[in-house]
């Protein structure tokens, strides 16, 4: 850590140890959150974890409906809504293998359980209670793939009460929203809860090219779910959810990368400055094919049941969940193939995902000297899909260049257990560890066509397998004291595990269902899979509340010692593009966070975030030659302030309430190490306004929003073939509700 960075951390923690350490008060103070991060109800200011937490008031305040809405919200944390599903970076850690063999650094998880594949992460959030965001590495409880860590989106569960709600909104782009929720308590042991959502939108791009096709970034998506909590006796209860949903969006929603730079070809990409109606016009006409409507399907369906069985000294608790998810698209792709030549190429796909997890956990109850949990968990996945890369005869690939999977399966199982012990009055210390074994494989087949079906007489296959176990055990120390009855100082050692891989090709000689591996396209043993992405984190912080419980402040700096950080690129080997994992050696981490809102008077609140942040790969030689040991991780600005405010004011008739927020952010990057690109992306700020009116005694209110009022936008992502995915630019909508 610099020593301006640790100068200001320790006076940050020391400040706010002693002259805000206050009695925290009821009444009139800003109102505790109720959170399960580790794993167990506690307060959020009574739980020794860096974490922002959301709830569902502040969702419906700024209009936060999907995962990459939450994104400016959140201290250090990015969720990014590409086309090609969830990216979520967290303190610089992030991933960028969306395909079937790939893994997140940070778990998405809906109700605890863990959601595989990120193109099914890019939910509807409605009927939500909170959705809580970790950062930092959660290895011991939640297990692997959590090295950056976890997002959890937590829904209402029944409640014995009749209650509903109506809701629709209406915006600028063409968009239309529509939900309703309704709970029903039908006798003292069974409460139903049902809630429904219907979303659509315009595409924000341009199409400024010669072919007539509607373009993405578009929204057209419904789902539903149903919610049902049963009382097993006295001492155990059920609850049950089941969720379907489907999307019909359009993912044709990138543009190329010199819609926002110069000098690519240059190797040296400069910002361009141009207006965000250029930015989001896409221009590029392929000199090798013709451009068709791009669509996409989604289908998703989720069963999961929660089963908690309260014994007296401790809870047994069961969580199992099975989802579904089939997805069938055509896109097109902009693909760089040399500094000055770009190709189009259409990609039609089909895949089909299943899912199954279980974790059974025992805790113990009260508020003893000793507090434990421990359990077990099991995990599998299995894909069946097929891709068709068509128009590529220019670079010497048959019309039909195809990967075809079946099956892609990964299994885990793991066993855990975590200890908190209560040293000394106000003092505890928490020791944990889990064992977890990775088993992933795959069989499929490179295909290399004149058609879409495959001719044996005319085309060839080559085998694409690989297979990989790989286990490890992840532990965590940690103290915590209550300096005083309403501050919370904390400190933390934690690892974390991602699981290795492999990557597209096969070993000479391998051979499965007919299909072989020739000698001329075979790779090597070492090049097919990559190694398990490691963390040591070393972490302290504080929370407290001050001002009679009117303020509050929670501060947290962090040191990171990453190995074999995994890094995904399209790379081209032996004349064919693959997708490629590889392990970067070392990268180190730190900074601060800081944050907290201000009761200000009776009508306003203010909220508030800072972070400082230096993410820099320490040993990395992406191409073999050329060192990046010093460069930035992508998305790691080195300051970020983000401000809010609101206010509420009862005049005649009714509650009036305004808001406003904004973030300013340092520049970063957004790297593509295999081609030694660095595109930065300019220092910006982002802001939000909203007014909302709610009568006296009235069952309804209303609530218009504008988000980006700079219209503004940058590349969220930037692949190595030249795509480029835009942020939003200026939206505005007005929301009825009508609760009963």
């Amino acid at each position: 850590m610099t020593p301006n960075l640790l100068a200001m951390s320790i006076a940050a923690i020391a400040w706010s140890a002693t002259a805000c350490a206050q009695v925290e008060t009821q009444g009139d103070g800003i109102q505790e959150v109720i959170v399960t991060a580790q794993r167990t109800a506690a307060p959020e200011s009574k739980t020794p974890v860096a974490m922002s937490v959301l709830t569902a008031r502040q969702l419906d305040a700024i209009g936060a409906d999907t995962p990459g809405a939450l994104a400016a919200r959140l201290p250090n944390t990015y969720l990014e809504n590409s086309y090609d599903g969830l990216r979520i970076t967290i303190r610089g850690v992030s991933n960028a293998d969306v395909t079937e063999k790939g893994d997140p650094s940070a778990a998405f998880m809906v109700d605890g359980v863990y959601v595989a594949r990120p193109q099914s992460q890019n939910v509807a959030l409605y009927d939500v209670e909170r959705v809580e965001v970790l950062r930092g590495p959660q290895g011991t409880l939640y297990g692997r793939n959590t090295t950056a860590g976890v997002v959890n989106v937590i829904t209402k569960a029944p409640v014995g009460r009749f209650e509903g709600d109506v809701n629709a909104a209406y915006g600028s782009r063409g968009e239309r929203k529509v939900g309703a929720m309704v709970n029903v308590p039908v006798n003292d042991v069974l409460a139903l809860r049902a809630a429904a959502t219907w979303n659509e939108h315009d595409a924000y791009l341009k199409n400024g090219s010669t072919t007539p096709r509607g373009l993405g970034l578009d929204r057209d998506d419904r789902a539903a779910r149903l919610s049902a909590r049963l009382a097993l006796g006295k001492n155990a209860a059920l609850l049950v959810r089941y969720e379907a949903s489907r999307d019909d969006g359009n993912n044709d929603s990138t543009v190329p990368d010199s819609n926002f730079y110069n000098g690519i070809a240059t190797g040296q990409p400069v910002w361009n400055g141009d207006s965000t109606d250029r930015q989001l016009t896409y221009r590029f006409n392929p000199p090798n094919t013709r451009f068709e409507q791009g669509y996409s399907h989604k289908k998703t369906s989720s069963l999961t049941t929660d089963l908690s069985w309260n014994l007296g000294p401790a809870t047994l608790s069961w969580l199992g969940a099975h989802r579904s998810f089939d997805h069938d698209y055509l896109y097109n792709f902009y693909y760089r193939v040399a500094p000055t030549i770009a190709l189009g190429v259409r990609q039609p796909f089909t895949g089909t995902y299943s899912q199954d997890s279980h974790e059974l956990r025992l805790a113990t109850n009260g508020a003893g000297p000793v507090t434990a949990q421990g359990g077990v968990y099991w995990f599998r996945e299995r894909a069946r899909d097929t891709y068709y890369f068509r128009d590529l005869q220019a670079v010497g690939l048959p019309p039909y260049y195809v990967f075809g999977n079946d099956p892609v399966e990964a299994r885990s199982k793991a066993v855990f257990g975590q200890a908190t012990v209560r040293l000394a009055d106000g003092l505890r210390a928490t020791a944990g560890a889990r064992y977890t074994e990775d088993d992933k494989s795959r069989v499929g087949y490179i295909g290399y066509q004149r058609t879409a079906a495959f001719n044996a007489a005319t085309d060839l296959r080559e085998l694409n397998a690989g297979s990989i176990s790989t286990d490890k055990t992840t532990w965590r120390l940690g103290l915590d004291y209550d300096l005083a009855p309403a501050t919370l100082v904390y400190g933390s050692i934690a690892t974390g595990y991602k699981a290795g891989g492999f990557n597209d090709g096969c070993a000479a000689g391998d051979a499965r269902n007919g299909v072989g591996c020739p000698a001329a396209t075979a790779l090597p043993a070492a090049s097919l899979t990559y190694r398990p992405e490691t963390v040591r984190a070393y972490e302290a912080g504080v929370k407290t509340r001050f001002r009679d419980g009117r303020a509050t402040l929670n501060v947290a700096v962090f040191h990171y010692d990453y190995r074999n950080l995994q890094l995904s690129n399209e790379v081209v080997i032996n004349g064919r593009p693959r997708y490629e994992t590889t392990n970067a050696g070392a990268a180190s981490i730190r900074g601060l966070e800081a944050d907290g809102q201000v009761l200000a008077t009776s009508a306003d609140r203010f909220t508030y975030a800072l972070t400082l942040l230096d993410a820099h790969y320490a040993s990395y030689v992406p191409d073999g030659v050329h060192s990046w040991a010093g460069v930035k991780l992508d998305r790691t600005p080195a300051r970020t302030l983000s401000l809010g405010w609101e206010h509420r004011t009862h005049i005649k008739g009714g509650v009036l309430t305004a808001g406003a927020g904004t973030r300013a952010s340092a520049s970063y990057l957004l790297g593509v190490p295999q081609a030694g690109l660095k595109f930065r992306v300019p220092g910006h700020t982002e802001s939000d306004l909203r007014l909302g009116w709610e009568p006296d005694g009235a069952p309804w209110s209303v609530l218009a929003r504008v988000r980006n009022v700079e219209d503004k936008v940058r590349p969220m992502t930037i692949s190595s073939s030249g795509l480029a995915v835009p942020t939003e630019p200026r939206t505005a909508d007005v929301r009825f509700d009508y609760r009963f």
